[in-house]
């Protein structure tokens, strides 16, 4: 094969893999500052590929368009489940945490198997088959626009942990639980606040994702069994490490499905998983415990 179809498949990967990195970003914050594990990150995600489904079979309303309010629709349903839901077991055991979210996920992927059906639903748009040609790179446009959407939400949210005065409350309940009980922050809320802030980067990703694949019901755990593998190879905990470990993973699937068969890609991320936990179990970018 000429060296640009290798190219051009690596960028491609690399591309769908920014959009994964964000999608596992969320699930990484809500561990890093809640110690929750949010069994039911996937099955959010496919409510937000729902909303931006249903929005454009009904008002030809562009995904890209409406990321943000569909993100806002996705940080109240995050708001609400911890705030009403997941907190009352924050001090409880961890299987009773596990039990709770595997619940609600399965009460989401039935809900929406009533709602939708099973049949498989995609988003159409007017570029949805441009490309751009940069040398000997030929770019989807579809990717492309998602890939660079989701570089400018992780921006922004590296921005708000960093400088706004919430975001560093945030940090500082994550830093030291009791600490930030005894500064007098009202730890509950900004839990819930957090819980919703990776639920809007799921719903953000969810929208780019409907112009990438189909969504069905059924893809709701497969996908949180991805952002596992990928903040877990990239460091639990961590935020770049999500998105490298996002990007990791999309190059990975690309260049499998080449030099191998699509059904391949599977087993090659799942591999670099092992060899991750083999040899950095912290994770790439993980800090390793004291």
């Amino acid at each position: 094969m000429p060296a640009e179809i290798y190219l051009n498949v690596a960028v491609s990967g690399l591309l769908t893999g920014l959009v994964y990195g964000l999608m596992a970003l969320g699930l990484s914050v809500i561990f890093g500052v809640v110690r929750v594990v949010n069994f039911a990150h996937g099955e959010m995600m496919t409510i937000a590929m729902y909303i931006a489904v249903t929005l454009f079979a009904a008002l030809k309303l562009d995904p890209l368009v409406m990321m943000v309010p569909i993100a806002a629709v996705l940080f109240a349903l995050g708001y609400a489940m911890q705030a009403g839901l997941i907190n009352p077991f924050i001090t409880r055991p961890e299987h009773s945490q596990f039990m709770l979210l595997i619940a609600v996920a399965i009460i989401l992927v039935n809900g929406l198997l009533i709602i939708f059906g099973p049949d498989a639903r995609s988003v159409q748009t007017s570029y949805s088959f441009d490309s751009f040609l940069i040398g000997p790179l030929i770019v989807d446009a579809t990717k492309a626009y998602a890939g660079a959407a989701a570089i400018a939400v992780a921006i922004a949210l590296f921005a708000f942990f960093r400088f706004n005065r919430i975001g560093k409350a945030i940090r500082a309940c994550a830093d030291n639980y009791m600490g930030a009980l005894v500064v007098g922050l009202d730890v509950k809320r900004l839990y819930a606040l957090t819980f919703g802030i990776g639920a809007a980067c799921v719903g953000a990703a969810g929208a780019m994702l409907s112009l990438v694949i189909d969504v069905t019901p059924a893809i709701g755990p497969a996908y949180t069994l991805l952002a596992f593998v990928i903040v877990i190879t990239g460091g639990l905990g961590s935020m770049p490490g999500a998105l490298l470990g996002g990007v990791l993973i999309g190059l990975t699937e690309a260049l499998a499905g080449l030099f191998f068969t699509p059904s391949a890609k599977t087993m090659f991320a799942f591999g670099i998983l092992v060899l991750v936990l083999l040899f950095r179990p912290q994770g790439i970018l993980g800090r390793r415990q004291a």
